[in-house]
């Protein structure tokens, strides 16, 4: 029996404005196992958000639109569902933390409406029992008072409680796949280490497998089995954590590495930046997305590199790991990794 719960194969969603087209995903590929934890990594803008809403087929139509690619779900394509049979699934064996929890909470209904409204969905109980069970989810999320903050709103909880609140929400049908976006954005740090704490103690209990996306390498350490690096839409680097930490192939994945202050840096040593922007969506160059910032690029790059791998489970978008092309790049600079974190 095969041990894959979630498996996206070239992925693409576009966007069509009156400015042109928007290629926010266009070939993204990874694979979430039962039970484990993907961390899908990268700048902002980058395509990682869309990849979650296209996932869960919430991308806004007009104007974007799942133009190619496959999502296997326990064996079912769910890009070929009907709405109808989207909507069973969606909340259900697939739920999702949103990036800000202010904004995805509904501010005129209470907290309990909401989470009470999602169990007597999926779960067919009846609101009397659904009550129940919502007291239960928001003590599991460890949401103190919980019989009083069931009839709340969520301007009346701080930021922290509204965050467990959405968690208390996403979990409350006991989903086989969570899809978290950012969920610690703009929590201090004692909160959001008690927020990636409890998914991870959330996910040992129920069983559940978790898609976490964050800009910060230093969650992914935390609480990821595998990870996917994503730049302008692809997917640039596919391996384990340990193997992306210990071993980063991609000059951006490298780049993204050398980005993050270290203790053990002297105070008059500057912190490497990764030059340049990410690139708009409609002005995407040709070819490899990352070569016009990348310090090996060769005039090749122009072309399209293929996601190859490279080693068991490691895969690379890159020509200096391809078998033809690598001798075009003459040298390799060597980067020193620090793993006291892995």
């Amino acid at each position: 029996m095969s041990d894959i719960l979630l498996e996206v194969k070239n992925l693409k969603t576009y966007f069509y404005t009156e400015e042109g087209v928007v290629q926010a995903v266009d070939g993204v590929d990874f694979v979430i196992k039962k039970g484990e934890t993907l961390g899908v990594i990268g700048e902002s803008g980058c395509g990682k958000s869309v990849t979650a809403l296209s996932i869960m087929q919430l991308v806004p139509s007009p104007p974007g639109k799942i133009i190619e690619g496959e999502v296997w779900f326990e064996g079912e394509d769910l890009l070929k569902k009907s709405p109808s049979e989207i909507r069973k699934i969606r909340g259900n064996d697939i739920s999702m933390i949103f990036q800000e929890p202010m904004t995805s909470l509904n501010p005129v209904y209470t907290i309990g409406n909401q989470i009470i409204e999602t169990i007597v969905l999926h779960q067919k109980l009846d609101k009397r029992k659904a009550r129940e069970k919502t007291i239960e989810m928001l003590k599991l999320v460890n949401i103190s008072s919980p019989e009083q903050r069931i009839d709340e709103y969520p301007y009346q909880l701080s930021g922290g409680m509204r965050q467990r609140a959405m968690i208390a929400m996403s979990l409350a049908c006991r989903p086989k796949l969570l899809i978290a976006d950012e969920p610690t954005t703009a929590l201090d740090v004692t909160i959001e280490a008690q927020v990636l704490e409890l998914i991870k103690k959330l996910r040992e209990e129920i069983g559940m497998a978790v898609m976490m996306i964050t800009h910060d390498l230093g969650v992914i350490t935390e609480v990821a089995d595998e990870v996917t690096v994503v730049y302008a839409g692809k997917t640039v680097e596919y391996a384990d954590v340990r193997t992306i930490f210990k071993e980063p192939k991609h000059p951006y994945t490298q780049a993204l590495y050398n980005s993050i202050p270290r203790l053990t840096d002297t105070q008059k040593k500057r912190l490497e930046v990764i030059s340049g922007m990410v690139p708009r969506p409609m002005e995407l160059p040709a070819g490899c997305r990352f070569h016009p910032r990348c310090k090996f690029a060769k005039s090749l790059c122009k072309e399209e590199p293929k996601l190859e791998e490279v080693s068991n489970n490691h895969k690379v978008r890159c020509f200096m790991y391809n078998k033809e092309k690598s001798k075009n790049f003459k040298f390799k600079e060597k980067l020193t990794i620090q793993t006291e974190r892995l």
